[in-house]
C-alpha cells in the first residue's frame, strides 16, 4: 500500500511540474506591456504617427506586474470620455520595466523617470521632445485613480494646451 502511495505522490509530483511548463494564458490587461518589445523604436514610431495626426505621445512607463499600472489603463480605457480624449489628442507607447527588460536606455533617456515609481507617464510632442514627466502618485485616490485628475492632467499636456496660438490674445 505504500508503494501504491509513494508511485502516485510520484506521478502527480511529475504531472505538476509538467504543468508549469506550459505557457500561461493572459488576459488582455495582462498584456499591457511586452518586454520583448523595441521601445526605442516603439516610441519613434509613435513620434511619427503623433505628427501626421497633429497629436502628442503619451508613454506610459511599468509593467505587467504592476497592478497600478494595470488599473490606470483600465479606467482610461473603460470610461468613455478618458478613451475618447486620449485617442482625439495622443499617440500611446507602453514601455516595460520588469526583470526580463528594463530597458535601461530607454530610462536613462527620458531621465530615469522610474524614481517616481509605477506607472510614471513621459509627454513628448510631435517631434519626439521631453515636455513633461508625470508622477502617477498624484493622479490616484482611493484605490484607483481619479477620473477627474487624469482628465485634468491629459488636457494640461494637450497639443492645444501647449501650442501659443491658444493663447494670443483676440484682436479688437
Amino acid at each position: 500500500m505504500k508503494k501504491l502511495f509513494f508511485v502516485a505522490a510520484m506521478i502527480l509530483l511529475c504531472i505538476a511540474v509538467k504543468a508549469q511548463d506550459k505557457p500561461i494564458k493572459l488576459t488582455d490587461t495582462a498584456k499591457l506591456y511586452n518586454p520583448y518589445a523595441d521601445a526605442k523604436a516603439d516610441i519613434a514610431s509613435a513620434v511619427k504617427q503623433a505628427a501626421k495626426e497633429h497629436k502628442n505621445v503619451l508613454v506610459q512607463m511599468g509593467g505587467n506586474w504592476c497592478i497600478w499600472c494595470i488599473r490606470f489603463n483600465d479606467l482610461v480605457t473603460k470610461t468613455p470620455e478618458l478613451n475618447s480624449y486620449v485617442r482625439s489628442n495622443y499617440v500611446v507607447v507602453h514601455v516595460n520595466y520588469s526583470k526580463e527588460n528594463l530597458n535601461e536606455k530607454v530610462f536613462a533617456d527620458l531621465g530615469y523617470p522610474q524614481r517616481f515609481g509605477f506607472p510614471v507617464f513621459i509627454i513628448l510632442d510631435a517631434k519626439g521632445n521631453n515636455l513633461h514627466t508625470q508622477d502617477s502618485s498624484y493622479l490616484e485616490e482611493g484605490p484607483g485613480h481619479s477620473t477627474k485628475k487624469v482628465m485634468e492632467f491629459f488636457k494640461q499636456w494637450s497639443p492645444a494646451a501647449i501650442d501659443p496660438k491658444t493663447y494670443e490674445k483676440a484682436k479688437i
